[in-house]
């Protein structure tokens, strides 16, 4: 998987690189505007083929590496979501890029873009998204223990059962209402009314259905794997993360 990573990447960076050339000297280059509007540009989907494969690639990749804060994959769909998760990841990376070229094309060549803001925004809004998935299977959403820690074990999974319906009858709620006009937004892939023109909420609003519902089978996913774990007790130092302190006590250490 890391040597699919680092070809895709390299095929990435050629082609982006003579698409970048090419914009310099041709009149009939391909630019940002051309770019979400791939339909009878072969170089286009070409470039976004690249990058899908890329992302897909090293999404794969970072997720067989555990950071030293994060819960150990368990349930029979912690890999899916740690995988959105890297690929979240890589999309923040991508959006602080985005903002930095504009910047510097901004405020030091006085050409500002029309795609950077709303690029972020699209990319951004998929993050948010993503981030909820990834919080759901580190168990780190907002969760308040002070009744639950003194319940028995019993009722202890009889109030995660009720969470997990909970959850299961909001998603059945958000799809069944909000399923037609996503279809509608999609299939004719309803653009922003900008100069840019992306199709945010062609795009957007599928996600949301799509990734409440990965939502949803991590809540599950979730509920399986705790199902026999014995109780455990929470409390404030349960948030402290003993491995980053010691990093910032070794740097303060290094500073003196």
């Amino acid at each position: 998987m890391k040597l699919a990573m680092i070809g895709f990447s390299v095929l990435t960076a050629l082609l982006f690189a003579f698409l970048a050339v090419n914009t310099l000297v041709s009149d009939d280059a391909i630019g940002m505007y051309e770019m979400i509007r791939p339909a009878g540009r072969p170089m286009v989907m070409l470039m976004l083929a690249l990058v899908a494969a890329t992302l897909l690639t090293a999404s794969l990749y970072l997720s067989d590496t555990k950071a030293a804060i994060e819960a150990r994959p368990d349930g029979f769909f912690d890999i899916v979501s740690l995988v959105c998760s890297r690929l979240a990841m890589i999309a923040v990376a991508f959006i602080v890029l985005v903002m930095f070229y504009e910047v510097v094309s901004r405020y030091v060549f006085s050409k500002p873009t029309l795609w950077a803001n709303e690029l972020s925004l699209w990319i951004a809004s998929l993050v948010f998204l993503l981030a909820g998935q990834y919080a759901m299977q580190q168990r780190s959403h907002i969760r308040i223990y002070v009744i639950y820690d003194i319940m028995p074990r019993w009722m202890q999974k009889t109030a995660d059962v009720i969470s997990v319906g909970l959850i299961c009858t909001f998603t059945f709620a958000l799809i069944w209402g909000g399923y037609n006009d996503a279809l509608r937004r999609f299939l004719r892939m309803e653009t922003f009314g900008t100069a840019w023109d992306p199709p945010i909420p062609g795009t957007v609003k599928p996600a949301i259905l799509i990734i409440i519902v990965l939502v949803t089978i991590q809540a599950i996913s979730n509920l399986i794997a705790d199902w026999n774990k014995s109780p455990e007790h929470h409390s404030a130092a349960d948030d402290i993360d003993e491995v980053e302190i010691e990093n910032i006590r070794r740097t303060l250490e290094e500073n003196k």
